[in-house]
């Protein structure tokens, strides 16, 4: 099989029909974006088409520049910033992101390229119910900059992961995963942007999964 650049070819796994998950009151999200919001995009689409039983009650964002904020304004979605900058430390951040997340009833939170390790505060405020992509076949090439990891391991096949967040950074149950083949000419411009069509692909049918579903992540 020859793959041609702009390819979109990829293996996901587990495949699902998301309308067969749309059943019962929409799942209260609360969505976590630091930059473009391309995720949050995504997300709000799939509601929007009727592929994700849910709403997005607010979208946090700390970088005052952040596209993702201009994406949800422009869809009438509340917006809030929090500042790290303005906190003393990583858990003082959570604490005000806790209050702010009830304020708007939020029951799961989704990090769509939330670039920051959240704490013990925010987890043990919402067991089991925060969800994060990353741009890799995980456990493979955790933490930043995981496009240019799997180009300088010279690995095969990358991808995204969708998974419950844990206290270690880039672990947690796995809930989806987009498997992306690594072309020859691939830079970390060209394989990054393989990658996100798959994020966009997989991050709400995984939420649909871990939100609509009485399974159990152990």
């Amino acid at each position: 099989m020859t793959l041609r650049p702009d390819s979109t070819f990829s293996l996901v796994s587990p495949s699902i029909n998301t309308h067969q998950l749309s059943h019962g009151a929409p799942v209260k999200l609360g969505v976590m974006a630091s930059g473009s919001g391309s995720n949050f995009e995504a997300v709000a689409q799939a509601i929007e088409d009727q592929q994700l039983n849910a709403q997005i009650q607010v979208l946090i964002y700390n970088n005052p520049t952040a596209k993702a904020a201009t994406r949800a304004a422009n869809r009438g979605i509340e917006t809030v910033l929090l500042n790290h900058r303005e906190y003393k430390n990583r858990e003082v951040l959570d604490q005000k992101i806790v209050e702010t997340l009830r304020q708007y009833d939020v029951e799961w939170i989704v990090l769509a390229g939330w670039m920051r390790v959240v704490t013990s505060v925010l987890i043990d405020a919402f067991p089991r119910r925060i969800i994060n992509i990353h741009p890799s076949l995980l456990p493979s090439f955790k933490g930043i900059h995981a496009v240019e990891q799997a180009l300088e391991a010279q690995v095969k096949i990358t991808g995204c992961t969708v998974h419950l967040v844990s206290l270690e950074v880039d672990s947690g149950p796995i809930l989806m995963q987009a498997a992306v083949p690594i072309l020859t000419d691939d830079t970390a411009e060209t394989l990054h942007a393989r990658i996100q069509i798959q994020e966009h692909r997989i991050l709400p049918q995984a939420i649909a999964l871990a939100t609509q579903t009485n399974r159990t992540y152990a």
